[in-house]
């Protein structure tokens, strides 16, 4: 039985601590937030032991992971309090606010030997899964774009009223929103070259960007457009999608579906014709034992317990692959802000920033 605790109470800190309660594997021992209001509640009705600092947890119980949900700016911290204590980490993306720490941190955990996740659940979506599938089989050619969407309905008032709209905190909707189709690109394509054009646009927020709009450049020529909005009321809840083509072809994903075209030149796939090819979610995914918001939010869950089970250091979203994610967070802060970076470029460099529409 794997001991976990989970540190941060918010939305996703009680979505991830009533899905790995659920565990046969796992026992949670203990629940960590400083708001003494939930811990009383929890306490209460759940029986869990309840702490307001990793610290004290430490010291009173045995831990074998934790679940770290907490406003960005405090992972590092956390996490590397927990890897000192040979205690393996599921930490919510993004890793850090900084390139540097992130890359740090990976580098740590790897001399550690800890085991580690960062809570990219999009990985773990069976439409954008397949996408990965049939890239590695040249299912579309070589591929030459890709366009990278992100859209909700976050921020629709002046004042955010959470941790995820201010940027010292959690990075605005570049590092909290942009960062899910940010690392699906990682997954797909590698780790960016340059980027450019960076626009960090407000329309609600007060200290931070409500929209993004990049161009990004990989290896071999391929290019992407990155489109991201968390001010959007047409959409109810966040939609992801990725738009990849080819010289043979055309995907579409999103969380319910994927669209493959292929002309006749393509290579053999099985189950994908020449034209097109429509396959929904549902058969793409595999059941969990336990579903909140998503299959894919358990199914990482479950990866992340085997692999503490198995010991198994390197695996899918750990913290090598993030950093890889945080320093394109890095290189679209800085083009947005006319800084020229020196080794990985930042292309035509130029002073702006923050803008608000009118």
């Amino acid at each position: 039985m794997i001991k976990v605790a989970v540190v941060g109470l918010g939305k996703m800190g009680i979505s991830h601590l009533a899905m790995i309660r659920a565990h046969p594997a796992v026992s949670v021992v203990a629940v960590i937030d400083p708001a003494g209001y939930v811990l009383d509640v929890l306490g209460k009705y759940t029986g869990l032991a309840t702490y307001k600092d990793l610290t004290r947890a430490l010291e009173d119980v045995d831990i074998d992971a934790v679940i770290v949900a907490t406003p960005t700016r405090l992972h590092a911290s956390i996490v590397r309090q927990a890897i000192d204590r040979g205690i393996a980490v599921f930490c919510e993306k993004p890793l850090t606010l900084s390139a540097v720490e992130s890359e740090e941190l990976a580098a740590y955990a790897l001399d550690r030997g800890a085991v580690t996740q960062v809570g990219y659940h999009n990985r773990f979506v069976g439409a954008f899964r397949e996408v990965k599938r049939l890239l590695e089989t040249g299912a579309i050619g070589r591929v030459t774009h890709y366009h990278a969407e992100a859209y909700g309905p976050v921020v629709l008032r002046s004042r955010g009223a959470t941790w995820r709209s201010q940027r010292a905190e959690g990075g605005g909707s570049l590092y909290d929103y942009a960062a899910h189709p940010l690392d699906l690109l990682a997954w797909y394509a590698g780790p960016a070259e340059s980027v450019g054009g960076t626009v960090l646009g407000r329309i609600f927020s007060e200290s931070t960007e409500d929209e993004v709009y990049a161009t990004i450049r990989y290896p071999a020529g391929v290019h992407a457009q990155l489109s991201v909005n968390w001010s959007d009321e047409s959409f109810r809840k966040m939609t992801t999608r990725m738009t990849v083509t080819g010289t043979a072809g055309r995907i579409y994903a999103d969380r319910q579906e994927i669209q493959v075209y292929r002309r006749e030149t393509a290579p053999a796939v099985d189950g994908y014709d020449a034209g097109w090819t429509v396959r929904y979610t549902t058969e793409l995914t595999e059941p969990v034992r336990f579903y909140l918001r998503g299959e894919e939010y358990s199914a990482q869950l479950d990866a992340f317990v085997a692999r503490v089970h198995e010991g198994a250091i390197r695996g899918l979203n750990d913290f090598s692959s993030a950093a890889v994610t945080d320093r394109t967070l890095e290189l679209l802060t800085r083009d947005a802000a006319g800084e020229k970076v020196e080794g990985t470029a930042v292309i035509a460099p130029r002073r702006r920033g923050l803008r608000r529409r009118k």
